[in-house]
């Protein structure tokens, strides 16, 4: 099991190797679920522990980015929380999709994620009653209202791929740091890396058959090409 939670954080760390995550997160806590933010590119040194490449904080382009692990089971949970709502809404608009495939796969996103999003709120309020369990949370994605046909389906894989490796890596380093206070946030945390891993790598797949092209990580705060 350690081998392999090993591997795919390995996978993971090469998959956002010089990348660049859009979202913000600030606690409305006193305290704060969130701790180290720094500034700069995100950057191969090595998060503390030495558990591989740590968030780093952009200061231009797309907006602020997330600078820190999570701190406790806490900060995770309520970070995931505002992570999946955004992942949710951006399913719903592949309704529209012309490919078979994406409707389904946005289907798919909405019913698990939805679920887990129920999950984490009763834990919230069973668990940290007297917490807000609130974030300040910037967009990762683009707005996908306006899009449609080849568009649509490309920018949602691009900017999906980044949201997941997110969520794979924020759960690897709860469980690698042993930060879950309950054996069930602990599994959650497994559920989301492996099946948004898995669902990375098919989102690849639709890139390279569809567009013929690999994945890159969207820029278009800093004037990137849109898809046309």
């Amino acid at each position: 099991m350690e081998r392999r939670a090993a591997v795919l954080l390995a996978v993971a760390a090469a998959l956002v190797a010089s990348v660049t995550t859009a979202v913000a997160v600030t606690a409305t806590d006193g305290d704060g679920p969130w701790a180290g933010h720094r500034h700069g590119q995100m950057s191969s040194q090595s998060s503390p522990g030495g558990q591989g490449p740590a968030w780093m904080m952009s200061g231009g382009g797309s907006g602020m980015m997330l600078g820190a692990w999570p701190s406790s089971e806490y900060a995770y949970l309520v970070e995931m929380v505002a992570h999946h709502e955004e992942a949710v809404a951006a399913a719903q608009q592949l309704e529209r999709s012309d490919r078979a495939e994406m409707r389904s796969f946005g289907a798919a996103i909405i019913t698990s994620q939805s679920t887990q999003i129920d999950r984490m709120q009763r834990w919230l309020a069973d668990w940290y009653p007297s917490r807000s369990g609130e974030v300040d949370y910037q967009p990762m994605m683009r707005d996908l209202t306006g899009m449609s046909g080849d568009r649509l389906d490309l920018v949602f894989l691009q900017d999906m791929i980044s949201h997941h490796m997110g969520a794979v890596m924020m759960s690897q380093q709860v469980l690698m740091r042993g930060l879950a206070d309950h054996e069930q946030v602990e599994a959650l945390a497994v559920t989301i890396r492996e099946e948004q891993h898995r669902e990375i790598l098919q989102m690849q797949q639709w890139l390279r058959e569809w567009f013929g092209a690999g994945w890159q990580h969207p820029t278009w705060g800093g004037g990137s090409r849109e898809p046309g």
